[in-house]
């Protein structure tokens, strides 16, 4: 997952600072970078920054707050940590009134509903964009090819984000036409997918029904940089509700087992299905073929999951699934009921683990 704050934050300071640096001298140069370690992570402020620098960092710290401290914290302690992700944002577009990323995650905390979220972010999109425009126009050309490409590239992120959100928003609202219309415009913009955004189309396309698109989604997958296979739990997911909707229960059966292979050790997360909250800043970073990606994807398709009407509140795929894992896998049955007591909740798990409500 590329949208890691932290790694943003560094990358932006350090570019900042190579700026700064005298030009003739790689020597020297040299000598000076390897100084800049130490300070961002010692004594940031002796750095030289912008305000949209000092903004951005703001909404990194916040991002962990509130996406990466809150989701897993006691309900003691959840009020402090809402009040102070609220306080970063604040500071930070107060700071840098162009501060898309704060001002969309600040929104996510405001508005009343997923459809006023919808409006809010499709409202603003050619603002966001006219805006990572411009910043991507104003970036110096110091004769530095690769270090121009990667200024231009951070200068239109907030606007990758803000389209990554409103998919997402699309796709939670029932939208499901406008998310494939966004996230495959984003895709357009970047095939290279920073955001992660063909995870949210994979499952836009199981929702509609189109086993088409959704296998021309995954040929795809060659062309994302770093490469990787079509074989994630969202593409998995999507499949297996596909085959599901057609009553092909044995392909059904075994797109379960090879999504459980393929995440080894973790099928007790899809008799678990825990809903986690959506992350503010982008989805949330966690390692590739991980339970916590498992996890992840499971929260984002319980708009597969939870469809249709089902005794045990969990939807007709959903309570499928959990069933059928069951008696394919006893000893993870065993450790989601081991793990009963709420994923957030359990001293010690952090991001891991799986709960078995």
């Amino acid at each position: 997952m590329a949208y890691d704050p932290r790694r943003e934050d560094y990358q932006r300071l350090a570019l900042r600072y190579a700026q700064s640096l005298p030009k003739g001298d790689p020597v020297a140069a040299a000598k000076a970078f390897t100084d800049f370690g130490r300070r961002f992570a010692r004594d940031r402020d002796t750095l030289p920054q912008s305000d949209a620098d000092r903004a951005f960092h703001l909404v990194a710290v916040a991002a962990e707050v509130i996406d990466y401290q809150l989701p897993f914290s006691s309900e003691a302690k959840a009020d402090a940590l809402i009040a102070r992700g609220r306080d970063l944002l604040d500071e930070a577009v107060l700071l840098d009134p162009t501060c898309h990323d704060a001002i969309r995650m600040r929104a996510s905390r405001t508005n009343p509903s997923f459809d006023a979220q919808f409006a809010f972010l499709k409202d603003g999109i050619e603002e966001v964009y006219a805006s990572c425009q411009a910043a991507r126009a104003a970036v110096p050309d110091d004769g530095d090819d690769e270090r121009v490409a990667l200024g231009r590239d951070i200068a239109m992120r907030p606007y990758r984000r803000w389209m990554a959100a409103l998919a997402e928003e699309a796709l939670i609202c029932g939208r499901n036409r406008s998310c494939i219309e966004t996230g495959e415009r984003l895709l357009e913009q970047d095939p290279s997918d920073q955001a992660d955004v063909r995870f949210t189309l994979a499952l836009a396309y199981a929702k509609l029904e189109d086993q088409t698109s959704l296998d021309a989604l995954a040929k795809r997958y060659g062309a994302i940089v770093p490469p990787r296979a079509a074989d994630d739990a969202w593409i998995g997911l999507a499949r297996l509700a596909l085959a599901h909707k057609s009553h092909d229960m044995s392909l059904a059966r075994q797109l379960l087992e090879r999504l459980a292979n393929t995440y080894e050790g973790c099928a007790s997360a899809l008799i678990s299905q825990t809903e986690l909250p959506d992350g503010v800043f982008a989805r949330l970073a966690v390692p590739p073929y991980s339970e916590d990606e498992l996890i992840l994807a499971i929260s984002e398709a319980t708009v597969l999951l939870q469809e249709g009407d089902d005794k045990s509140g969990r939807g007709v795929l959903g309570s499928w699934i959990a069933r059928t894992t069951a008696k394919l896998y006893p000893k993870a049955l065993a450790e989601a009921q081991e793990l009963s007591n709420p994923y957030y909740q359990r001293e010690g798990k952090g991001h891991q683990g799986g709960d078995a409500s």
